[in-house]
């Protein structure tokens, strides 16, 4: 049975607008939020001087023209990269198609490496509500310090302690549980999302970590085990799926009832869902 809508999913720009400029850069999300995106998500690390970065690798060989892990590397050092020409090259060295981008060595902002306290502030903004789902990457050398800075972080913005969870325009997410449960214990209003790359046997019935209240299963759990989602939906949890991008896989979210579809082609699926 297909559950109720209450209303259409969220659409959440994955790394940004990342299948247009490159992925976690400012010109990214300033893409995404121009095309309507209701929320953005960013990985974050933690550097070697402390500074939450957006970066999904552990290292940076293959965003960027440097090279090193973002744990052993400070936000100087990261500064200095080129994190943007390498999206406008196609895997045999010549130059790639990129209708809705072009990069412009002279914008250094748009492509350098990006902060998550700069992200915090084009969200703020952006003159409208967008709100972030942050994913916390693990494991890494600084282990609890990654939650601890963050929190830190969206304390700065007032986005640490929302009244209730449906009120926080921010998100963390992680494969990690560990991760999750600092989040929970430090801030429990803040939601939380369980990201998983399959469906753990002990979970199978619904259930998701204490204090998790969404689901973050990837679009091939929704291809291979349909009836999970539905589990998950019954259970009262919401159901996040990551990374959406055809449009047969955005209808089988939309015929599961899920919350967002976290996609890194936000136009074209608003545009199929009609919005």
């Amino acid at each position: 049975m297909t559950p109720a809508r209450q209303r259409p999913p969220q659409v959440v720009a994955h790394r940004g607008a990342s299948e247009d400029a490159p992925e976690h850069t400012l010109a990214a999300y300033r893409k995404a939020i121009e095309d309507g995106a209701d929320a953005l998500e960013c990985d974050v690390r933690l550097t070697a001087d402390g500074h939450l970065v957006c970066v999904h690798d552990r290292r940076v060989n293959r965003t960027s023209n440097g090279r090193g892990a973002v744990s052993a590397l400070e936000l100087s050092d990261l500064s200095t990269l080129d994190f943007g020409s390498w999206k406008t090259r196609d895997p045999l060295g010549g130059r790639a198609e990129e209708p809705d981008w072009e990069y412009r060595p002279e914008d250094r902002e748009a492509t350098s490496v990006l902060t998550l306290e700069r992200l915090l502030e084009l969200v703020a903004d952006a003159g409208r509500r967008v709100e972030l789902a942050i994913e916390t990457k693990h494991p890494t050398r600084w282990a609890g310090q990654v939650e601890e800075r963050l929190l830190l972080l969206l304390k700065r913005f007032g986005l640490d302690a929302p009244g209730t969870p449906e009120e926080s325009p921010v998100r963390v997410m992680s494969f990690s549980a560990r991760s999750l449960h600092r989040v929970h214990a430090a801030s429990p209003t803040l939601p939380t999302v369980h990201l998983m790359q399959f469906v753990s046997p002990r979970l199978r019935d619904g259930r998701l970590p204490e204090g998790v209240p969404i689901a973050g299963p990837s679009i091939r759990i929704v291809r291979s085990h349909p009836a999970y989602i539905e589990r998950l939906k019954r259970s009262g949890h919401q159901v996040h799926v990551w990374t959406v991008n055809d449009p047969e896989d955005v209808e089988a979210c939309v015929g599961l009832g899920v919350d967002a579809i976290i996609t890194n082609r936000p136009r074209a699926v608003l545009d199929q869902l009609g919005r």
